[in-house]
């Protein structure tokens, strides 16, 4: 750093002509201007200014190093400016995680609005399922799903995301519909790998009791859009966020259960590694996801869940 520091006061000592007015622009003192330049030529081992009484000329070696530190400076001046602008105004490369059924149902068409207002942004979406590492993994971002435990990580919560139980009529129809809890145990279920308890769905009553269920199915997925589709043809009750199954209950096609046993509250979070120096690229798309989807999710509009 002392070196660049040098070479930027040789710089100026050139340009201006002289040793007293590069150390008034500097607001430096004289001395301490003629001895970064010799200190510059000591370590170069070379001189870079003929001094004369009346004026300072370049040397051969001066020339050169004038000319190649001139581009040089310009470089990391404008570096330093673009810098500067990604901490001011949402720009460059946005790499995000999100779930994959979410993104397709709910997030992909209101992207572009994002992109639009951002123009100086390049969005990267990741479609997975998984939780994945941020860091390690090099995402801004992520989109999840879930009742968040404890982590190093900052969530920032979107919206609710209420559960709902369900199947279609036709099921209902040949095998009956469950009046609490228990009756689960005689129904097949639609299972969800990637839930912590796959095989066990736990309901909250009004009195605040939490019923576990232990579940039978022959169907276990790790897509929720699949176990929605094998939902509305009959194969059997699956549990979903509400965001999978808004059409299919204002249509009918699949009627709610077991509305007075709630299941376990989940939300949507934007999570990001840290709050300090949060980019304005990700505080952004977070403020966005809260603007488009909060407070209240507009997918549970037009039908009844209480």
């Amino acid at each position: 750093m002392q070196s660049l520091t040098d070479i930027a006061i040789f710089v100026k000592v050139v340009e201006l002509s002289s040793f007293t007015a590069a150390a008034d622009a500097l607001e430096m003192s004289q001395p301490v201007v003629s001895k970064s330049v010799t200190r510059l030529e000591e370590k170069l081992g070379a001189r870079l200014l003929n001094r004369t009484t009346r004026r300072l000329s370049l040397t051969e070696a001066g020339s050169e190093l004038y000319r190649r530190s001139v581009r040089a400076l310009e470089e990391i001046e404008n570096a330093e400016l673009e810098v500067a602008r990604f901490q001011t105004e949402p720009r460059g490369t946005l790499r995000v995680s999100a779930p994959m059924s979410f993104s397709i149902l709910q997030l992909g068409s209101k992207l572009q609005t994002f992109l639009d207002r951002y123009p100086g942004v390049h969005l990267e979406l990741s479609l997975d399922d998984r939780q994945i590492d941020l860091i390690e993994e090099g995402f801004d971002v992520a989109i999840r799903i879930a009742n968040l435990r404890d982590s190093s990580l900052v969530a920032r919560k979107i919206v609710p995301c209420r559960q709902v139980l369900c199947a279609s009529p036709a099921y209902l129809k040949k095998h009956g519909t469950p009046e609490r809890p228990e009756d689960l145990l005689e129904h097949n279920c639609i299972l969800y790998s990637f839930l912590s308890h796959a095989r066990e769905w736990r309901l909250v009553d009004e009195q605040g009791e939490t019923h576990v269920v232990p579940l039978k199915g022959s169907l276990q997925t790790n897509n929720g859009l699949v176990n929605r589709a094998a939902c509305v043809s009959g194969a059997g009750i699956v549990m979903l966020p509400t965001f999978y199954v808004g059409e299919q209950l204002r249509s009918g096609e699949l009627v709610p259960l077991l509305c007075k046993f709630r299941p376990i509250d989940i939300a949507i979070y934007a999570v990001y590694p840290e709050r300090r120096n949060l980019s304005p690229k990700v505080r952004a798309f977070v403020d966005f996801l809260a603007e488009t989807f909060g407070p209240e999710p507009e997918w549970e509009k037009g039908y009844p869940l209480d």
